[in-house]
C-alpha cells in the first residue's frame, strides 16, 4: 500500500554524476573602486563557508573605496572589528602565500587569511579557525609549523583568531558599525548625541536620547554606532543593538 506513494523524488540518487565546480568568482572593475590586490581569490561555491566580497576604506589607501575578499564570516567579523580602529592603518585579505612542513614532512601552500598593520607599523598576520579544530593537537602543531615558516620580513606577529568568538549577532553589529563609520559620517552628529550622553543621567537605552535631542532618530542610532565603535560609548554587542538596546558610557 505505502509504496505506491514512492515517486522518484521521494528516494536518493545515489547514482548521480558530480557535478563540476564552477570556479572562481571573478569581480568585474568597478568604477572608483580599487580592485581586490590578495594573492588568491576565495571567491568559490561552498557548502561550509559564506565567501563574500565587500567595499571597504583605509588610510593605507587614502581612504579610496577597495575591493575585500572573506573566505568566511569570521574573517569578515575580524576585518570589520579592525577596520573600525582608529589605530589601525590597514587591512589585507589574502596578503600572501608560502611553502611550509607539516608535521608528517610533507609540503604544502598556505595563504594567509588577514594582514592588519597598525599605524605604529606593526604588522600582524591574522590566522582565523573555529573553537573545534583549535582544540586539536595537530592543528596546532601545524599552525606553529605555518608560523615558523612565515617570511619574516612580512610581519611581526602571528595571531590566531577563534571564530567562534564573533556570535552572529556581534557579526552583524560589526558590519554596521563599519558601515556607518567608514560610509556614513556624520561628526555633527556624534558629537551632539555624545554630549546628550554624556549629560544625561537618566541614560538606559539608546531610545531615551531620542527625546532629548533635535535630530532624527536615524541620524542619532548611526552615530551611537559610531560611538560604540570608537570605544566612546558601549552596548551588548552580542545581541543585535536597536533603539531599545542598553548602552553606557565608557569608562575613562
Amino acid at each position: 500500500m505505502h509504496s505506491q506513494y514512492i515517486v522518484d523524488h521521494d528516494e536518493w540518487a545515489y547514482g548521480q554524476p558530480k557535478l563540476k565546480s564552477a570556479g572562481k568568482i571573478d569581480l568585474r572593475p568597478i568604477p572608483g573602486v580599487l580592485p581586490f590586490s590578495g594573492v588568491r581569490n576565495p571567491l568559490t561555491t561552498s557548502s561550509i563557508s559564506q565567501k563574500v566580497a565587500f567595499k571597504y576604506r583605509t588610510a593605507a589607501n587614502n581612504w579610496q573605496p577597495k575591493v575585500g575578499l572573506a573566505e568566511s564570516l569570521a574573517e569578515l567579523a575580524v576585518a570589520h572589528e579592525a577596520l573600525i580602529n582608529p589605530d589601525i592603518h590597514d587591512v589585507e585579505f589574502q596578503p600572501l602565500q608560502f611553502q611550509y612542513q607539516r608535521p608528517d614532512g610533507s609540503t604544502h601552500l598556505h595563504t594567509i587569511d588577514l594582514r592588519i598593520t597598525f599605524r605604529s607599523g606593526l604588522r600582524c598576520l591574522m590566522f582565523v579557525r573555529n573553537s573545534e579544530s583549535l582544540t586539536k593537537s595537530s592543528v596546532n602543531e601545524e599552525i606553529r609549523a605555518i608560523w615558523r615558516a612565515a617570511p619574516a620580513h612580512e610581519a611581526h606577529k602571528f595571531v590566531v583568531i577563534d571564530a567562534d568568538a564573533y556570535s552572529r549577532a556581534r557579526r552583524d553589529n560589526l558590519r554596521h558599525m563599519h558601515q556607518a563609520a567608514a560610509f556614513e559620517p556624520d561628526p555633527e552628529a556624534d558629537t551632539i548625541v555624545m554630549a546628550a550622553a554624556t549629560n544625561l543621567a537618566t541614560l538606559w537605552r539608546i531610545s531615551d536620547l531620542f527625546r532629548t535631542i533635535g535630530l532624527s532618530s536615524g541620524r542619532i542610532f548611526k552615530a551611537c554606532l559610531r560611538l560604540v565603535a570608537r570605544g566612546l560609548l558601549q552596548a551588548d554587542m552580542d545581541a543585535v543593538i536597536c533603539d531599545r538596546s542598553r548602552i553606557w558610557r565608557a569608562k575613562a
